[in-house]
């Protein structure tokens, strides 16, 4: 059983300071989500009205409840809705504020509801563009030069290419601008990426489930490293967790399994043997897709329900992107330094994170690092996705 942490909980983050990241999460780059949406697909006028009135309510209104017949209005309820039901969205937990926005949002466009557009996913033109540009055909031709280099160099390289893959995480693009990463700091703040080797060693026997975040250019280099883990022996059995609909603009769900999967098969070269092997995977049980209802939960992951304590029996979980990284520390004004293995505690077996700093939240820096990204970035290091970090807790 996973020890339990006694370090303190910090303030949740909220997203009522002006000026604060959160705060322009939900006052800049949900309308301009609400916008792309508008213009990705000719909705009819009750689409048009209903994503105007969620503007409407997401910048100057209150948070409203689900209609009367949502088939997942209980589901909510128990996610705390009924509390948060007439407050601001910015005086609700920001982590909160931000998953119910993706809801309500899909509740606007029909989603779920009888008629032409259920099931269509509003981000699909954004992530299809994503998959099939060039970017992409440049990194998987890259495959067949790597193919050649010694095994730790391939583990090494497949590893980053999973890490860095969510720079193209569409709906950070959407709002942020990139400004390069001072040369004085580490691109990684941390890297524990040697215990991660460690925990998966060449025996074919071990069982990896991977807590995916973005699809298109960030699932891709995601399922290259699960092929290559199968075909080294590090990995036996791949467990592969996807967004159970479509969510935070670019997050992955089985839809986007199966077209990254297509895409690559589709490749010349190393890719489409990469692919071969996924897709063989698949059809043999080595590698399962899972779309649990909580993976679009408002909570963190201290919060799963006991059937995804089934996680405890995987050699490794590992937990991609910063989504996923809010979730499994707490989306709290942690200091930078407090242990990640304190704060991951009751993480049910061994767990590593994967992630491109995004947002405000971080654990498990030391102080001499911390210093170094303040006094060369202030606190742009934090959101600016320019660096990165592997933290693992066996």
């Amino acid at each position: 059983m996973p020890e339990r942490s006694d370090t303190p909980p910090a303030p949740v983050l909220l997203g009522n300071e002006p000026g604060s990241f959160p705060h322009s999460v939900l006052a800049e780059r949900h309308p301009a989500i609400i916008r792309q949406v508008r213009e990705s697909f000719p909705y009819g006028p009750e689409q048009h009205r209903a994503l105007d009135a969620l503007l409407a309510s997401c910048t100057k209104g209150v948070i409203e409840a689900l209609p009367a017949d949502a088939h997942d209005r209980d589901r909510w309820t128990a996610w705390d809705a009924e509390a948060h039901t007439g407050r601001s969205w910015f005086d609700v937990p920001w982590l909160w504020s931000e998953s119910y926005f993706y809801r309500q949002l899909l509740e606007s466009v029909g989603y779920f509801s009888p008629g032409p557009w259920q099931g269509i996913d509003p981000f699909r033109p954004s992530k299809t563009a994503e998959l099939e540009a060039r970017e992409t055909d440049e990194e998987l031709a890259a495959l067949d030069d790597l193919a050649d280099r010694p095994a730790d160099e391939q583990d090494r390289a497949l590893l980053h290419g999973s890490l860095w893959g969510n720079r193209a995480d569409l709906g950070f693009r959407l709002s942020a601008v990139h400004d390069e990463a001072s040369t004085d700091t580490p691109p990684l703040v941390a890297d524990d990426s040697d215990t991660l080797w460690s925990l998966l060693p060449p025996s074919g026997s071990a069982t990896l489930c991977l807590i995916a975040d973005n699809a298109g250019r960030e699932l891709v280099p995601d399922l290259l490293l699960v092929a290559h883990l199968l075909t080294q022996g590090r990995i036996g059995r791949a467990v592969l967790h996807v967004k159970a609909y479509p969510y935070y603009v670019s997050d992955a769900t089985h839809a986007d399994v199966l077209d990254a999967l297509r895409r690559l098969t589709a490749a010349p070269g190393v890719a489409a043997t990469y692919g071969q092997v996924l897709w063989s995977a698949m059809t043999d049980g080595r590698l399962t897709v899972r779309a649990h209802p909580f993976s679009c939960a408002p909570l963190p992951y201290a919060a799963m329900p006991g059937d995804l304590h089934e996680l405890a029996a995987a050699t490794l979980t590992i937990v991609k992107g910063d989504l996923n990284y809010r979730r499994l520390v707490g989306d709290r004004r942690w200091a930078p330094t407090t242990p990640f293995a304190d704060v991951t505690a009751y993480f049910p077996g061994p767990v590593a994170a994967l992630r491109t700093l995004k947002s405000d939240v971080i654990t498990g820096l030391d102080a001499r690092t911390e210093a170094a990204l303040v006094a060369a970035e202030g606190q742009k290091w934090r959101t600016g996705g320019t660096h990165a970090l592997i933290q693992v807790r066996t």
